[in-house]
């Protein structure tokens, strides 16, 4: 048995400890937000919170995890994250959508910590987040956008 917080809930799994977090969290916890895209942690779409910071989770093991907690796009809350949310939005980024969460977990992340990224900050926490649409303009924009709403 392996016990997790996730979204602020213990959770015991009874999974190996080389699984997958990703897959602990889609199939053992029924938390589909996070979505599978590469396996290799080249995508992004996979990228939850540990202890505030991004990572993805198809390439962290769920016994390597500890006494971390794993946040998911399904247990999102406070200023930064409302304030992404509302950027995506208003500034209608989502094309197919699929590699969203991803993406949002790593914006909220930077604006979390930097109420006022420069273009260089934005490349840099949003790189590695695939999008296979190409909506990076627009992306870029609604971390942008999302910067100001945090910090009013």
């Amino acid at each position: 048995m392996i016990r997790l917080t996730i979204n602020g809930q213990t959770r015991e799994v009874d999974v190996p400890a080389d699984m997958p977090l990703l897959w602990v969290l889609r199939d053992v916890v029924g938390l589909t937000g996070t979505k599978y895209g590469c396996g290799v942690a080249a995508c992004g779409a996979c990228t939850v919170h540990m202890d505030g910071q991004p990572v993805r989770s198809c390439q962290t093991l769920a016994g390597d995890v500890g006494d971390a907690k794993i946040t998911t796009i399904e247990g999102l809350d406070g200023k930064a994250a409302d304030a992404v949310q509302t950027a995506w939005r208003n500034l209608d980024v989502v094309q197919c959508g699929y590699c969203q969460s991803g993406q949002i977990m790593s914006a909220i992340a930077l604006i979390a910590e930097n109420r006022n990224p420069t273009d260089a900050d934005i490349e840099a926490a949003m790189d590695g987040n695939v999008c296979r649409c190409a909506t990076y303009v627009r992306i870029k924009a609604a971390v942008k956008e999302a910067a100001k709403l945090a910090r009013a």
